[in-house]
């Protein structure tokens, strides 16, 4: 039961070192043998820690919170998972995989007539994809075994679940052809974010800084001094090599031709060869914390946010990288996917960008034209505070939905 679990930290003391390592670890554990109280909805995770279980079980959870249900989670180890079937009327099955423990509560659900759901933010359910990817490759074998099968397969393929969640409507299509009801469930900030990135401008504008902390320094390279302009890539996860191998060549260009800027990388990336030469312009930065992940998103002045361009495991990505820049006033240049095409007004609060030249063409106006990096960031942030902040959420079809199946019971 605990060999995918162990396979994480293991994953984590590769990425982030033992110390995060060991307070992601006791994190975990108390979470599993946390008592779960009872009311609406429970949601069962695959895990405590991370992007996955922050957006879709602590994020959701607060946003049907804001629209009056009871929520509570658990993680799929907990010793006393079946016995929450008798406390909750709704239960949202986040990416977990077939345990014991999960078969045990599966059936006392369906025995009682409960409602099942299940959420994805990815494509894992089906293995096929999984198993092409980057990301599969740099797994351990614990985590391998965990996604070789599917996560979440037997849901998709169980006619009892008749509804899923999800982030994206490429990934609704992908649901609804298992003849599955599908509500999209964009991720969305939180409170806390919302608090953290207001601070973040707040102290800049008491210290009368421009959009990025590094912006009033004089680069003088080339013997002549300009203002420096940082571009950041924040990658976050093992699975991105790929999708910054896109837009390499157009770095080289840019970093050629304008010696002003620099580029600061965040998360497990290997820098590509070629950039090699740059090193004394290159800033890599590991794994953070949630506040010090929004400090260094507004430290730079433009975001970039590619993606692997004709692959589908690609395309089901949310559009976080966006709106996340988007609350510090950050600009974002990003792939044109259809999630991106659908979250970003083309050249009014971001850029989408299609090919070299495409690339070469947006980020290079948003390197000369500081007004323009001023003017699409706070669309951006606008964008950010309508469309993807708790505060603003209104899923009403979803509320819905679950209000009936609460009150069927």
């Amino acid at each position: 039961m605990f060999s995918r679990y162990l396979g994480k930290i293991i994953s984590v003391i590769r990425q982030e070192g033992l110390f995060c390592a060991l307070k992601k670890f006791i994190l975990a554990t108390f979470l599993i043998i946390r008592p779960v109280g009872s009311g609406d909805v429970l949601f069962v995770s695959s895990g405590v820690v991370g992007n996955t279980s922050r957006f879709r079980v602590r994020n959701v959870a607060e946003e049907l919170e804001k629209h009056g249900f009871k929520c509570s989670f658990a993680v799929q180890e907990h010793p006393l998972l079946p016995t929450y079937a008798d406390k909750f009327s709704i239960f949202i099955f986040q990416q977990v995989n077939y345990t014991p423990q999960v078969e045990k509560i599966i059936k006392k659900i369906k025995k009682q007539n409960k409602e099942i759901i299940f959420d994805t933010d990815d494509l894992l359910f089906d293995p096929l994809y999984a198993k092409s990817q980057d990301f599969f490759e740099k797994s351990n074998a614990l985590m391998k075994k965990f996604y070789e099968k599917g996560v979440g397969t037997e849901f998709v393929n169980d006619p009892y679940v008749n509804v899923c969640t999800t982030t994206t409507s490429f990934l609704a299509e992908k649901l609804r052809e298992h003849n599955k009801k599908v509500f999209v469930v964009p991720n969305k900030l939180s409170k806390k974010d919302i608090e953290i990135a207001d601070g973040i401008l707040k102290a800049k504008k008491l210290m009368k800084l421009p959009a990025s902390t590094r912006g009033d320094r004089l680069s003088t390279r080339g013997g002549k001094a300009s203002r420096a302009i940082s571009i950041g890539y924040f990658s976050g996860a093992l699975s991105h090599n790929k999708d910054f191998a896109t837009i390499t060549n157009i770095l080289l260009r840019i970093m050629e031709k304008y010696k002003n800027v620099e580029l600061v990388l965040a998360g497990p990336l290997d820098i590509e060869s070629e950039l090699h030469k740059f090193s004394a312009r290159i800033k890599q930065l590991p794994f953070v914390s949630r506040e010090k992940h929004f400090e260094n998103v507004a430290g730079v002045d433009i975001n970039l946010a590619p993606l692997e361009t004709g692959n589908p495991f690609c395309e089901a990505k949310s559009e976080l990288k966006f709106f996340e820049a988007g609350i510090v006033n950050v600009p974002t240049v990003a792939a044109a996917t259809q999630t991106f095409r659908e979250a970003i007004t083309d050249g009014t609060d971001g850029f989408v960008a299609n090919g070299e030249e495409e690339w070469f063409e947006k980020i290079e106006k948003l390197i000369i034209d500081e007004n323009l990096r001023k003017t699409m960031g706070g669309k951006a942030r606008q964008t950010a505070l309508a469309r993807y902040s708790i505060s603003s959420s209104n899923n009403e079809e979803h509320y819905e939905y679950l209000k009936s199946k609460i009150k069927s019971l």
